[in-house]
This record gives structure tokens, sequence and C-alpha cells, in this order.
């Protein structure tokens, strides 16, 4: 079933996303456009019903005010304007609308119906990806992130056997999640997957390397080389599936707002490597995406997996990375989130991990002194991950975890708990 469509022109505000969630929450699906949008584009968009023109602070660029193009008005969408003081709608705002407002304009002045939903969403990305891909195929970096694997699933809906993913263990994940990707995608959503172990090649190259922005270089690096490989070796390729999503687009810059950041999905490829993108996920919101990837059938644990930096645990081995020390890690990040999970924790808590310092300390074991290296806690609570806050657990719940990590992962002999709120300290130590 083909959605309505709101359409929001970007006319300067700071809320459009404000107002594209609003509608969306009514049941309608939204989209933010360029003020310049021109007719032909605009009617080359599937189920238009209305038209909200949203004005706001940053309207004046290069010193000239925006507008929309004049023969917009002539096209018989219902319209309305926000903070937009060019405008010729009859219906003008001066603020954002309260939700009756929106709901009046939405139902009774573009008679739009409530048919945004993730089952209608996905048959019509499915829909479009057969009409784009046609009968070639596609390429797709899969990391097992939320993103990547909700667009995996998406395409192999879609176009099944014509997708070809690619999944590169680093060495540096977290305990079983490439046994886990190999093990849903290839044996249970029987995709077309090439798994790369390139796990001796990335430790090698980090051997002895201490700065965690080398480090962080030389993964990243290593990582398009791999996948460069990789691509290479297959015949026919012609597209590359990214797992885009709205925000990205939005820190990437407007025409009317400045970057927050560039914007590199699999991460600087390189020019050679001429595909056209799939990126059916690049108008939906974070949330959204998670619940894309239930309806499609993934599992619970991966649409909700936990935030997880790209060099994986190389950041949070600090300095020169150790196999012994990786491997501890891996071992009480494992415990962690286990008990978490026990105590209903992994629900409440935005993200929890381990790390290990490159130094020891005296403890005993067996009765014996040792010197052995320490495990740290780490497990916050934010909204925008700009600032984070401290989770108060419960004091059993954390000696349960002590001693697990105590008896259990090798070459340990103490457990912290870091307490730092952000700032000063950032998310990650690394």
């Amino acid at each position: 079933m083909k959605q309505d469509m709101i359409v929001i022109l970007d006319l300067g505000s700071t809320e459009n996303t404000v107002v594209a969630r609003e509608i969306r929450d009514l049941g309608v699906y939204s989209e933010i456009h360029p003020h310049d949008i021109t007719v032909e584009e605009l009617k080359a968009l599937d189920n238009v019903k209305g038209i909200i023109l949203n004005g706001g602070e940053n309207r004046i660029v290069d010193g000239v005010a925006v507008e929309i193009r004049p023969e917009l008005y002539d096209l018989g969408y219902p319209m309305i304007s926000i903070d937009y003081p060019a405008s010729k709608c009859a219906k003008r705002l001066s603020e954002l609308p309260d939700k009756e407002t929106l709901k009046q304009f939405i139902f009774d002045e573009c008679k739009a119906e409530a048919n945004w939903n993730m089952k209608n969403f996905i048959e019509d990305q499915v829909e479009l990806i057969r009409k784009q891909v046609g009968d070639k195929k596609v390429l797709l970096a899969l990391s097992g992130g939320v993103d990547s694997s909700v667009v995996a699933a998406m395409l192999i809906k879609a176009i099944g056997k014509q997708l070809v993913c690619v999944h590169v263990n680093h060495g540096l994940m977290r305990k079983n999640e490439s046994e886990s990707v190999v093990k849903i995608f290839r044996d249970e959503l029987h995709a077309n997957l090439v798994y790369v172990d390139a796990t001796e090649r990335f430790l090698s190259k980090l051997e002895n390397v201490a700065d965690p922005e080398q480090k962080r270089k030389i993964i990243g690096g290593e990582f398009i080389r791999v996948f460069e490989e990789e691509a290479r070796k297959l015949e026919g390729i012609d597209f590359l599936g990214q797992g885009t999503i709205y925000p990205d687009i939005i820190e990437s810059g407007t025409k009317t707002a400045k970057m927050v950041k560039s914007h590199h999905n699999v991460g600087g490829l390189p020019e050679d490597l001429q595909f056209e993108l799939v990126e059916p996920l690049k108008q939906l919101f974070k949330d959204e995406v998670r619940a894309c990837g239930i309806e499609l059938g993934l599992p619970h644990d991966m649409v909700y997996r936990q935030p997880f930096p790209g060099p994986g645990l190389g950041v949070r081995c600090l300095g020169a990375i150790t196999k012994d020390r990786l491997e501890a890690v891996r071992e009480a990040d494992a415990i962690l989130r286990e008990e978490f999970a026990k105590a209903g924790l992994d629900k409440k808590v935005w993200q929890y991990f381990t790390v290990v310092p490159d130094f020891k300390s005296v403890g005993m074991k067996k009765h014996e002194r040792c010197f052995e290296y320490m495990v740290i806690i780490r497990a916050i609570n934010t909204i925008d991950a700009m600032t984070a806050t401290i989770e108060k657990v419960d004091w059993d719940v954390l000696e349960v975890i002590t001693n697990r990590i105590l008896a259990e992962v090798e070459h340990v002999n103490r457990v912290c708990y870091d307490m730092s709120p952000k700032p000063p300290a950032t998310i990650e130590f690394e």
C-alpha cells in the first residue's frame, strides 16, 4: 500500500525533525526536502497530500533569505507555513503547531490516511529496491550492527541472492558476535555471505601501537583494504548497500544548516570502486530502524544491540593491544552483558561495557601473590550522547559480576566501577 506523505520544506528551521516525528507519530509518513525543490521533483514523490513550509532562524543563507519556488503554490496541494514571512499560504503560523492544529491540517485539509507503519514501509521499500536494482547485484559491508543488519534483512527480502554480504571479523568483535552474524544471515536467512577472518592481519598491524587515534586509523584503513580486496574478487556488482539513516543525513548538513560531521557510512571507500548506492533506511530515525528490524524478523538481541564503536574492542583494550588483555575484555564484557540482562538492566541502561588498562596491580590468587590486570566496568545513561550520567547499579548485582569476572576471566585480579559522568569524562576511554 502506498503511504500518504506530508512534505516538509526546509526554509531554515532547526526543528524539521520535530515536525516530521510528530506527523509520523500520527500515523502519516513525512519527509523533509530542501526549500528549492522543483515542481518536477515534488510531483515525482509518491502520494503527497500536503506541504508544510517550515521557516526559522537559518532562513538567511549568505545574506539572502531563502524562498520556495513560486510555482509550487499553483500545484493545488494544501499548505501551511510556520515562521515563514514570505509565504503566500492562507494559513500562516508563527510557531510550531500544537497536535490538534497538526491533526486538523493533515486529516481534514490534506485528507491523508494514517497508513504509515513498518509493514507498509517495508513493502514500499522492497518495491523501490527491486525497481532500482533490477537483476543486478548489491554489495553490503555487514558489520552486525543494527543499521547494516536491518539493511541486509531488507535487501534479502527484496532481492535474495542478488545481495552479497561481506562480514569482516577484525578480531575486535565482542564474544560470539561474528558467529551470530554467520548463523543468522547465512544459516537462517540464507544470505549470500562472504565471511573474512582477518583477525591475525589486524592484530599484527596493531602490534605495539598504543596511541588511540593511531589504532583507530589502522583499524579503519585496514577494514577498507580488506573490503576492497573482497569487492574486487566479485563480478557484476553495480550497487553498494549502505545503512544510512536519517540522523546521518541531518548531521551532514542541509542547504540551510551547518554540517555537524561529514557522513561516511562505509568509510572512505576508494573512488575507483564505482557503485550506485542503495539506502533503504535513509528516511528512518533510529527507533524506526529497530522497529523495521523486528518487523523483518531479526532477533531482538541484534536489533537492540548495544552501541559499539567502529574499532570495536580495540579501544577498550587500552594502550597497545595484547591477546591476553583483548581476551580479558571480551570475556568480562560477555559476563557483564549476561548479568545485566538477568537483572533487567539491559532494558534500562543505555550503554555498558568493560575495559582493561595496560597496567597491572598486585593481588592474591590461590594463596600466592599475583601481578595481573584490572577490569573497569562502565554503565551510563544518555539521551543524545553529548552528556551522560552514571547508572547506580545495585551493589548485589555488582558483587555477582565482580565475583564472576574474578573467577572466570584469566589474568585479572581486580574489578573497578567507573563513576565518572560526561563531561568531564567521555563515554569511551580512548
